[in-house]
């Protein structure tokens, strides 16, 4: 896998907030982190689950975004979250693959695992593919 230079995508400024780390991408895996800290927390010692949905949103964005036709942009209409067990370590490291790349809709799932390798949850996300249309000048 090769690292896609970043003018191919752009990190949203709630990602970086949430600290959201890309560590490779291309058109059809995005692997991305979290370095889990106290503003992660749900207030029982785990990572909340806005931490844990913003991650898998933004890697199977990503993935859209690198499969979209110049001209075209994305956006979430469906995520789906099966929760399987509480987050806790160091870590909150996403795998993103595509299940369906179409001209029209993009289905993207995200496995989670924290940093005991520990699967944490499962995200499936559609993405509609929107064609841009030119600003009136």
């Amino acid at each position: 896998m090769t690292d896609v230079p970043r003018e191919r995508y752009r990190l949203p400024a709630f990602a970086q907030h949430v600290g959201i780390e890309v560590l490779e991408a291309d058109e059809r895996r995005v692997l991305g982190r979290i370095q889990v800290g106290p503003q992660h927390s749900n207030g029982s010692d785990r990572v909340h689950g806005g931490a844990i949905m913003s991650l898998a949103d933004t890697l199977g964005a990503i993935g859209t975004v690198l499969n979209l036709p110049r001209g075209f942009a994305t956006t979430t209409i469906e995520s789906k979250t099966n929760f399987l067990a509480a987050g806790r370590g160091a870590e909150l490291v996403g795998e993103s693959l595509p299940l369906h790349i179409g001209r029209n809709t993009m289905v993207w799932q995200t496995t989670i695992r924290d940093g005991e390798s520990r699967r944490v949850a499962v995200v499936t996300q559609t993405q509609l593919v929107l064609k841009l249309e030119p600003r009136p000048t």
